[in-house]
């Protein structure tokens, strides 16, 4: 599964212009909802049909270019999916995100992607990864403050067994398998050559070691809290081992093993989330403090161009607030109109993209919590 990330959102920005066809839908993971997210994703494949026609373009050219995405209508595809489905096509362009996201159906035909709905997972607010370590399964989840969804793992090892495997030989594990005496599945037991305390967890940290590493290649560039899950003694060895510098001290403990993901993020959220509130508290202080100094603006005329520009440091936007109006970076003018007219981009949603691909931060918040009484809120690098 490709993660959504600021690399990718620059990618979808940097598209040459033309049109672009940006489709969303929600998915379902389990049960007979999964038979109808086919249904539900053709029906949205000719909508977009529909509009690329209605926009002026020939039948045959709009079902030219919506061939590729139908390459998804197979089965183990919508077998596997998270809460929500974002797909971004254009001329020899085509991308696609699992995400956990309850999306609403929509779809958007105009000369650049419309990216508002991935907005949150890209903000400072409510996103973090949940790692979850033992010595016979590592598991990684993205969350949000409403939903988690499994990472899949290719390049880590998924047990110490394995990750040990071809190390050197006087050091290798040795494994048997045993019952546990309610019966049921056999779980294997790892140990290494010496019964030593110490033997044990230097083998579980080069164990880890190698986790961190393919952790470090998954995450790169992120800038997100990672929180552990697993039993207790474990934290401070792969703490030992971490390079991830958004580690949050403590984590979720027990056995992870026997959790479901639901469970873990429950007990992961009441760890992060006054991280967060600390955060953004922070940053409500620093604008308090900075008004009137002109490192700050509430005006959309003029944190727009900041944004742009790479001027903003922190963004607050009220969710569910939209700005219609027009930019033109070239000639640094912008227009905002009371009614969304054509041509017309969601100028909130402009800001928050720019300022996120400058590496600021975004707090999407309910318009009560931004700072100075308005839609938006920026503290300036200058």
């Amino acid at each position: 599964m490709k993660l959504f990330s600021i690399e990718e959102a620059k990618i979808l920005i940097e598209q040459p212009k033309g049109t672009c066809i940006s489709i969303y839908m929600p998915t379902h993971k389990l049960g007979t909802q999964t038979q109808q997210d086919p249904i539900r994703f053709k029906n949205l494949i000719k909508e977009a049909e529909n509009k690329l026609v209605e926009g002026g373009m020939r039948p045959q050219d709009a079902r030219d270019m919506l061939a590729r995405p139908q390459e998804l209508d197979e089965y183990q595809f919508w077998q596997h999916q998270s809460d929500g489905l974002a797909i971004f096509i254009a001329d020899n362009f085509f991308s696609y995100y699992q995400v956990p996201l309850n999306f609403d159906e929509l779809v958007v035909v105009t000369d650049r992607f419309h990216l508002k709905p991935m907005l949150q997972l890209l903000t400072n607010d409510g996103r973090f990864y949940l790692l979850a370590l033992s010595q016979n399964q590592i598991r990684l989840f993205q969350g949000t403050r409403y939903s988690v969804n499994e990472i899949e793992l290719e390049d880590i090892p998924q047990s110490i067994a394995e990750a040990l495997r071809y190390d050197d030989p006087e050091k290798q594990l040795q494994f048997h398998t045993g019952t546990s005496q309610g019966g049921g599945d056999r779980a294997a037991i790892f140990h290494g050559q010496s019964a030593g305390e110490d033997d044990q967890k230097e083998n579980i940290l080069r164990y880890f070691r190698k986790v961190d590493s393919g952790i470090q290649e998954l995450l790169k560039n992120q800038q997100f809290p990672l929180v552990l899950a697993g039993v207790e003694y474990l934290f401070p060895i792969y703490k030992e081992a971490n390079n991830y510098p958004y580690l949050i001290d403590g984590g979720v403990t027990g056995n992870p093993d026997i959790s479901k993901p639901e469970e873990l993020h429950a007990q992961a959220w009441g760890i992060i989330q006054p991280y967060f509130e600390k955060n953004r508290q922070e940053l409500v202080e620093r604008y308090q403090e900075l008004a009137g100094t002109g490192q700050t603006s509430n005006n959309i005329l003029e944190v727009v161009p900041a944004a742009y520009f790479q001027r903003v440091d922190s963004l607050f936007v009220g969710i569910g607030i939209q700005k219609w109006g027009s930019f033109d970076a070239e000639n640094n003018q912008i227009e905002v109109h009371d009614d969304q007219q054509t041509g017309d981009e969601d100028l909130m949603d402009l800001a928050a993209i720019h300022t996120l691909i400058n590496s600021g931060t975004v707090y999407a918040v309910e318009p009560e919590s931004v700072p100075g009484n308005s839609s938006s809120a920026a503290i300036f690098r200058y």
